[in-house]
């Protein structure tokens, strides 16, 4: 096989003349500054696609129940499981009698960027876009659960495309609670575009 490398000025040949080092990282830099500006810089082709979930109090007295959820791939997990640490966004508790959302903060979890952002009396179809504004977003407090509130998720921090880092945004509306049998209800939807803050799919 043939060697086209050109050599350089110091005599030493470069493999890809046309393609010096820079660019490649230049390149990664730009793309990871556009995942960072809510745009969707590999066109995800995604439809929305709500679904319901049960959750359990981590109240109840019985061990391994799913009382938490991975936002990021969509499923409940019990949090006594040793493959669940970290991994999950909310979890679902008791306290003074009311059902309460906890992020992974709020339990100790410090290293977690999951939190959740009430928006009392939005409806679940209204909530579009996710607030910019991060203050917005609880991460180590608990969360009363009500009814007629939708709440905005951003998940933990995970690894994207090309080494980016990314988190994730999605929604939930309790649809039915129970704080004394220790159960909860909701629907959910989550956007899987890295970073961007709309919850409604690319026009086709």
């Amino acid at each position: 096989m043939q060697n086209h490398s050109v050599p350089g000025p110091g005599g030493n040949a470069n493999p890809h003349p046309s393609r010096p080092w820079w660019r490649g990282a230049a390149f990664l830099l730009f793309l990871s500054a556009l995942a960072g500006c809510d745009d969707d810089p590999y066109q995800v082709k995604w439809v929305e696609s709500p679904d319901t979930v049960l959750l359990y109090s981590l109240a109840r007295p019985e061990l391994n129940l799913l009382s938490a959820f991975d936002f990021v791939r969509r499923y409940p997990i019990s949090i006594e499981d040793p493959n669940a640490a970290g991994e999950w966004d909310l979890a679902l508790d008791t306290q003074g009698g009311r059902l309460v959302f906890l992020p992974p903060a709020a339990v100790g979890i410090q290293n977690s960027r999951a939190g959740l952002a009430p928006l009392e009396g939005m409806p679940f179809e209204e909530v579009r876009r996710a607030p910019s504004d991060t203050t917005l977003y609880v991460r180590d407090l608990p969360v009363p659960v009500e009814l007629g509130t939708t709440y905005v998720i951003r998940t933990r921090q995970t690894s994207g495309f090309y080494g980016t880092v990314c988190v994730y945004y999605g929604k939930l509306e309790p649809l039915a609670l129970d704080p004394q049998e220790g159960t909860l209800t909701f629907v959910f939807d989550t956007s899987p575009v890295c970073n961007s803050r709309k919850l409604f799919p690319p026009k086709s």
